[in-house]
C-alpha cells in the first residue's frame, strides 16, 4: 500500500449556527481545506462525507451529491459517497479515504463530515441520537445515551473508585482548552463546583459532564506522500488507520468499563504505526461524556485500567501534562456535530503536528492520535499521524 498524508484541513466554527445552513457549512469547510492544500477542483478524484442522521436532522438524504454540488464540482462528476457510522461517521469517512488513496485507486481525496443538529428541538435530537444504540432492545425501553454512559460511569466508580470530582475535572480541563480555541462552541472556563452544581441529566452525570448539541463541518485532503510533497513541505503522514466494531447493544458487551472495539482498534493501530502508547505526544479522544474520556485514555493504553480518573486529577492529560488529551476542547467544549467530529479531530492533530495550534500548542509534538466512537462503542476508529 502507498503511504498517505494529510495535505489540507478546514473547518467551520462549532456551535448553534442558526444563520448557516447545512450546505453552507459543508461548502465553508471544504473550501478552506482545498485552499489550505493548494489544489484545484480538477485535482480531486473522490469525496467521502461523514454524516450520521441528516435525513432526520434536516430532512436531507443523498449528502454525497449535495456536497459535490455546493463545492461547485458537479461538472467533474467526481464520485462522492456519504458514510454513516453514528458518532464515528467522520472517523470512518477518514478511514475510507485513507483506503482509497493507499490502495492506489485515487490520488487526491476530500474527506468531510458535517451535521446540522439545532434545526430540531432538544428532545427530538436526543431521540435521533438514540438511534445509534440498539433501537429495539434499548432505545424503545427508554435508554438514552446519557443513560448508557451513566451506567458506565457507575460501573467504573464502583469497581475502580472513580469519583464525581474526577469526572468533573475532565470537563474543567476541556473547557480550559476550549477557551483557547477560536472555533470551539464553549470558550469559557468552568470549575469543578460548576459541574457538580449543574442539573443531573442521568445520575451520576450532570449537564456539564455532557457534550452539547452542535452544528458544524470539517474537511481534510488526503494524498500519497510522494504527491503531497508537490503541495506542501509540512508532510503529516497517516501512520495508521484502523476501524473496529463490536455489538450494537450495550447490554451484550462483555464488560462495562471499556469499549472492546476501541481497545482492538488501538492495538492494531499501534502495530500498524510501529509505535507504543508512550510515543504519542497529543491525542484527541471521544469525550461525548466525561466518563468516556476516562475510559478512552485507559483503552488507548495511556494509563492502566481503572486509573483514568486519578490520572486526570493528577494533570497527566492537561496541556502541560505527560499526554495532553483533547487540546481542542474535545467534544465537551469544542462541540460535537456528530458527523463532523472524527474529521475535526484530524484537523486538531494536524494543527498540533504543524505547530499551528497557537495558545494550545503542545511543544515538540510529532506524533498524534485520534479516537472516534460510534454509539456506546459499536464502532471505533483510531488514527495515528506523524509529522515527517
Amino acid at each position: 500500500m502507498r503511504e498517505v498524508a494529510v495535505i489540507g484541513i478546514g473547518m467551520t466554527e462549532f456551535g448553534e449556527l442558526w444563520q448557516k445552513s447545512f450546505r453552507e457549512l459543508v461548502a465553508e469547510a471544504g473550501v478552506k481545506a482545498i485552499l489550505d492544500a493548494g489544489i484545484e477542483g480538477e485535482d480531486i478524484d473522490a469525496m467521502y462525507i461523514g454524516g450520521m442522521s441528516t435525513g432526520r436532522f434536516i430532512g436531507q438524504e443523498h449528502v454525497g451529491s449535495l456536497a459535490l454540488e455546493v463545492a461547485g464540482l458537479e461538472d467533474l462528476h467526481i464520485p462522492a459517497t456519504r458514510v454513516e457510522a453514528a458518532c464515528a461517521s467522520g472517523g470512518v469517512a477518514m478511514h475510507q479515504g485513507y483506503i482509497a488513496v493507499a490502495s492506489g485507486m485515487y490520488d487526491i481525496v476530500v474527506v468531510g463530515g458535517a451535521e446540522k443538529m439545532t434545526d430540531v428541538v432538544g428532545g427530538e435530537a436526543t431521540n435521533i441520537l438514540a438511534s445509534a444504540a440498539d433501537r429495539e432492545w434499548e432505545s424503545f425501553f427508554g435508554a438514552t445515551f446519557p443513560g448508557l454512559y451513566a451506567l458506565m460511569a457507575r460501573y467504573h466508580m464502583h469497581h475502580h473508585g472513580t469519583t464525581q470530582e474526577q469526572l468533573a475535572m475532565v470537563a474543567v480541563k476541556n473547557h480550559h482548552n476550549g477557551s483557547l480555541n477560536p472555533k470551539a462552541q464553549f470558550r469559557r472556563e468552568i470549575s469543578v463546583e460548576d459541574v457538580l452544581n449543574s442539573p443531573i441529566v442521568a445520575e451520576p452525570l450532570h449537564l456539564l459532564d455532557c457534550s452539547p448539541i452542535t452544528d458544524g463541518a470539517a474537511a481534510a485532503i488526503l494524498a500519497p506522500v510522494d504527491i503531497a510533497r508537490k503541495y506542501t513541505d509540512k508532510i503529516i503522514k497517516i501512520k495508521a488507520s484502523v476501524q473496529a466494531c463490536d455489538t450494537l447493544s450495550f447490554h451484550s458487551r462483555s464488560r462495562f468499563d471499556s469499549l472492546p472495539a476501541a481497545v482492538h482498534a488501538a492495538k492494531k493501530a499501534y502495530e500498524m504505526a510501529g509505535v507504543k502508547p508512550s510515543d504519542i505526544d497529543v491525542a484527541e479522544v471521544h469525550d461525548c461524556f466525561t466518563i468516556a474520556e476516562i475510559i478512552a485514555i485507559e483503552d488507548l493504553g495511556f494509563v492502566e485500567k481503572g486509573k483514568g480518573g486519578k490520572a486526570t486529577e493528577e494533570g497527566l492529560t492537561a496541556l502541560d501534562g505527560q499526554i495532553p488529551v483533547n487540546t481542542s476542547g474535545g467534544l465537551k467544549a469544542k462541540g460535537h456535530p456528530v458527523g463532523a467530529t472524527g474529521v475535526a479531530q484530524i484537523n486538531e492533530i494536524v494543527m498540533q503536528l504543524r505547530g499551528e495550534a497557537d495558545k494550545r500548542q503542545v511543544k515538540g509534538a510529532t506524533i498524534g492520535l485520534t479516537h472516534n466512537v460510534g454509539g456506546s462503542g459499536g464502532t471505533a476508529v483510531v488514527h495515528i499521524l506523524e509529522a515527517i
